[in-house]
C-alpha cells in the first residue's frame, strides 16, 4: 500500500543526499543504545507501550522502531530475514536491521528496476565489507512461494518475515510452509473495517492500489489466519494497516494478544472505512 513512491524515480543522487542521517553512525549508534535501553527496561519490568516505540528510518511509516523493540525483547538470534514484496529493498522493513545491524536475508521483488536500485545501493552499504543481503526478481504467488524460498536457500527457523505483494498477501502467507519466522509484519486493508473478508485469489493479480481499495485481506481475516499457523496480534503501525504477528510462546507477557478494534483507531483507519461502499459488491470470501 502506498508504494507509488518516489524512490522508484530517483537515481544515486537521493540517496547521498537524503539517506545521509539514516546512514550516519549516530543513527546506528543511538538505535544500539536503545536496543539496549529496553533489555534494561524488560530487566527491571519497566517496559513502555508497543504504540509508543515507533519511528521511521527506512521502514514506510514508523514499523523500524516497533520492530527494535520486539527484537530488543526477542533478541536477534540468527539475524536473518525473508522480505516479499521488498520495492526498491531500501523504502523497507528489513533494511533497518540489514544496514545498522547487519543482518542477512532475501529481497524478492517482481519488479527487476526496482531491485536494480536495491543491489546498487548495496554494494557499499553499510560498508564495502558487510554481509550482503540476496535479491531475487519474481512474481510471488501462493504456488510458487515454497519452492521459491527453497531455492534461494531460505528454510527452517529465520527472525522476520515481511509480507506486502499490495493483493495476494493473504494467500502467500497461508501457503508459506518451508520457513518458520518468529515474527510477521503483513499489510491488511483497512478498507474493509472489522468485517472478516478476504479477495478472492487471483493468481496474476495486478492493481493500482492507489486508486482501488479491492485487493488484500481486512485485519480480522489476518488475525483468524495468524491464529491457525501458530501466531498472535500484538500491533500494528499507528495506521493500523501493517499488523505485527509474533510466535506463541514467545514473549507471550511482554507483548499479549490484542483485538484488531484496536489497530483502527487512528483516523486514517477511521476515514478509510467509508471507502467499502464502492467496492462492496464485489465478490469476498470469509477466512
Amino acid at each position: 500500500m502506498f508504494k507509488k513512491s518516489i524512490l522508484y524515480f530517483l537515481k544515486k543522487y537521493f540517496y547521498k543526499v537524503k539517506l545521509s542521517a539514516p546512514l550516519s553512525p549516530a543513527t546506528q549508534i543511538q538505535q544500539v543504545q536503545l536496543f539496549h535501553y529496553y533489555q534494561d527496561c524488560h530487566r527491571k519490568g519497566t517496559l513502555p507501550e508497543f504504540t509508543t516505540t515507533g519511528f521511521k528510518v527506512f521502514s514506510q511509516f514508523e514499523e523500524d522502531g516497533k520492530l527494535l523493540y520486539i527484537f530488543s525483547l526477542l533478541g536477534m538470534g540468527t539475524k536473518t530475514f525473508v522480505d516479499l514484496g521488498s520495492h526498491d529493498c531500501v523504502n523497507s522493513n528489513c533494511a533497518n536491521f540489514a544496514v545498522h545491524f547487519n543482518w542477512k536475508g532475501l529481497f524478492v521483488d517482481g519488479d527487476p528496476s526496482l531491485l536494480a536500485i536495491g543491489k546498487n545501493f548495496y554494494k557499499k552499504i553499510p560498508n564495502a565489507w558487510s554481509y550482503k543481503p540476496h535479491f531475487f526478481n519474481a512474481f510471488i504467488t501462493k504456488d510458487n512461494i515454497n519452492d521459491l524460498l527453497q531455492q534461494q536457500g531460505y528454510t527452517g527457523p529465520i527472525e522476520f518475515l515481511s509480507i506486502d505483494i499490495d493483493g495476494n498477501d493473504y494467500w502467500v502467507w497461508q501457503a508459506i510452509e518451508v520457513i518458520q519466522p518468529k515474527v510477521v509484519l503483513v499489510e491488511c486493508q483497512v478498507a474493509f473495517g472489522l468485517r472478516n473478508l478476504v479477495v478472492p485469489y487471483q493468481a496474476d493479480f495486478v492493481n493500482d492500489v492507489t486508486q482501488n481499495n479491492y485487493y488484500g485481506a481486512s485485519g480480522m481475516a489476518l488475525q483468524k489466519l495468524g491464529k491457525k499457523k501458530g501466531y498472535r496480534l500484538v500491533g500494528s503501525n499507528d495506521y493500523g494497516n501493517n499488523l505485527f504477528f509474533i510466535r506463541n510462546g514467545l514473549i507471550e507477557k511482554e507483548l499479549p494478544e490484542i483485538t484488531i478494534e484496536s489497530t483502527l483507531q487512528h483516523p486514517f483507519a477511521t476515514e478509510t472505512f467509508g471507502q467499502f461502499d464502492a467496492i462492496k459488491h464485489k465478490d469476498f470470501l470469509e477466512s
